[in-house]
């Protein structure tokens, strides 16, 4: 459902813009919520109401008694805001998940399927330049 890649910037109160793209999937689809949380490789996750409730559904069934699952839980579930963005497109990155994100000034939006990502614009480019060359290899072992 969110596709793309997107530059912009944080104005002085933390806020950005969505893309028009996604604005215009939101309209379409109705979406109110979305949860806003510390994702993985250091980007921050965004996700529509009916997703975020499918992967918390997913994650209570995790054993508290395992460690790992407590660990991960904490930290993923203490960090999740939820967020509207306003008629404008707007939504505020708290700072505790922009500093997490490492997030100055420029961001980069990716959408990534089920779930919208933001990424610091230069984490992203670390990552994606680390990252391309070994795209075909990764498709090779994952995709049959």
């Amino acid at each position: 459902m969110w596709y793309g890649e997107f530059i912009h910037s944080l104005d002085s109160k933390n806020r950005f813009i969505l893309p028009a793209k996604f604005r215009e999937k939101i309209k379409n689809f109705k979406i109110r919520k979305f949860y806003m949380t510390r994702g993985l490789d250091g980007c921050l996750f965004v996700f529509a109401h009916d997703v975020w409730k499918k992967m918390e559904d997913k994650l209570k069934e995790l054993s508290f008694t395992r460690q790992q699952s407590r660990f991960f839980n904490r930290i993923y579930f203490s960090g999740a805001q939820e967020i509207e963005f306003d008629s404008q497109g707007r939504v505020t990155i708290p700072d505790y998940l922009k500093e997490f994100a490492g997030i100055k000034r420029e961001i980069v939006i990716i959408g990534v399927a089920d779930r919208i990502e933001i990424w610091d614009k230069t984490r992203w480019e670390k990552f994606y330049d680390e990252n391309k060359d070994k795209f075909e290899d990764i498709a090779e072992g994952l995709i049959e």
